[in-house]
């Protein structure tokens, strides 16, 4: 008899367990199909015609504009090496501003450049500015697929991407970018703006410090890149920065008020002390932060290792024992003459000149451009240092952490900077500063 009770007690419980587990293998399948129905209307949702009378009209409308842009095949650059997809695709703020929004209501624009691996680094930057970005891209062999996919994912996932950002693609002259409908893994899983962060943070580690290519043998267009970006929006003034840099909290409200108050001469350029910080730290929003972490070593003079002297006319000392600006409105702290070999960043009027195309990679890459500090001084402009305003650059610069390519460059770009030196004075025969 217990026997018998015993069985019709295990009999019940076995039937549960696989009534149980049928149940989880039926939930388990809706679950998959109804994953795979999700990511086909979401990639019909960005790419597919599906004749939908609710089809979201805005994504609609920027899938047309992004295959128009690549069906124009990009520009070729002056030395016909590189192929440029100017406005491949634009920001709300840009659109409005095409159809007749004011264009002085944009008084700065933060322009930067960067290749697919550092891509990731503009979620920090957005966050930080806040307001229009310019991103002028370079991408090489199956990259040109990645980066004209992943743009047009950042540019439907997160808004304040869409509003804000305007991205322009750089490849070699003989690469063709073409619309990613037929990219169908580049989008699996993509799903909100965090997903697609994530994809490209696995692409991070893909280059080291801008060396492209199998060997390291494709040279980064920085100074094509940055005219680029600094020429994709309407505005006045410009800040050109790399893109794992990020400027102080509320630069561009601050900046307005400053040139509301005092009109900017028109051969004045506003320096912004550039710093360098720890991978751990959290990024410093304000001068008092900053100093803060400067006091204990956490914080250092952008390239202090690398080339102390290539930052060390702007006088940290001196701006940092400036304490009036810490908590005071933005102004200038102080006003410097050029002296080599000083690489400032700066906000600087758009009739700035360009930067000089012919420097590529690094060595001698902000000094040796047209429209950096060496031509800025010989034209006349005069560095007014902000009080309170910085740029701070994620890490600190070390030795050891560049490419093997680096020396091979450097001494280009040394030949190159001596040819461009004598051409300042072709260009400006009337000073008589030099470099």
């Amino acid at each position: 008899m217990h026997f018998s009770k015993r069985c019709s007690v295990f009999k019940v419980v076995l039937g549960a367990l696989v009534l149980v587990a049928l149940l989880q293998l039926i939930y388990l399948s809706f679950l998959s199909k109804l994953h795979g129905k999700q990511q086909r209307y979401r990639y019909s949702e960005l790419f597919g015609s599906s004749g939908k009378k609710n089809s979201p009209p805005e994504k609609n409308s920027r899938k047309e504009r992004l295959r128009y842009s690549l069906s124009t095949g990009g520009i070729f650059d002056a030395s016909g090496q590189y192929r440029v997809y100017k406005n491949l695709i634009k920001s709300d703020f840009s659109s409005n501003q095409k159809h007749g929004a004011d264009a002085s209501s944009n008084l700065l624009t933060l322009a930067t450049h960067t290749s697919i691996n550092n891509l990731h680094h503009l979620d920090s930057l957005v966050e930080r500015w806040q307001n229009p970005l310019s991103v002028a891209i370079f991408a090489h062999g199956q990259d040109v697929r990645f980066a004209t996919a992943l743009v047009y994912a950042l540019s439907i996932f997160c808004p304040q991407i869409q509003a804000l950002v305007d991205f322009h693609l750089v490849c070699h002259s003989g690469e063709i970018a073409s619309f990613p409908d037929q990219d169908r893994e580049h989008f699996a899983g993509l799903e909100d703006c965090a997903s697609v962060f994530a994809r490209l943070e696995t692409h991070r580690d893909r280059y080291q410090n801008y060396a492209i290519g199998g060997n390291g043998n494709v040279s980064y267009p920085n100074n094509l890149l940055r005219n680029v970006a600094r020429g994709g929006m309407e505005t006045n003034y410009i800040l050109v920065i790399d893109i794992d840099m990020v400027p102080s909290a509320d630069l561009h409200q601050q900046f307005l008020a400053l040139v509301a108050r005092r009109q900017p001469d028109a051969d004045e350029v506003f320096v912004l002390p550039a710093f360098e910080i720890r991978h751990v730290r959290k990024m410093p929003a304000t001068k008092s932060e900053l100093v803060q972490l400067y006091q204990v070593g956490e914080v250092r003079p952008f390239y202090e290792e690398l080339c102390p002297r290539c930052q060390a006319p702007t006088n940290y000392s001196q701006w940092v024992n400036r304490h009036s600006g810490a908590s005071g409105p933005l102004d200038v702290a102080y006003t410097l003459s050029w002296a080599d070999p000083w690489e400032p960043f700066y906000i600087g009027p758009r009739t700035v000149p360009l930067y000089d195309e012919s420097f590529k990679q690094y060595g001698f890459n902000r000094i040796s451009q047209v429209g950096m500090a060496c031509e800025l001084h010989v034209a006349g402009y005069r560095f007014s240092v902000l009080n309170s305003a910085f740029v701070v650059h994620k890490g600190f610069k070390v030795h050891g952490e560049f490419h093997n390519r680096k020396d091979e460059e450097n001494r280009k770009n040394r030949l190159l900077f001596r040819s461009f030196k004598e051409g300042l004075k072709t260009k400006y025969p009337s000073s008589l500063l030099r470099c």
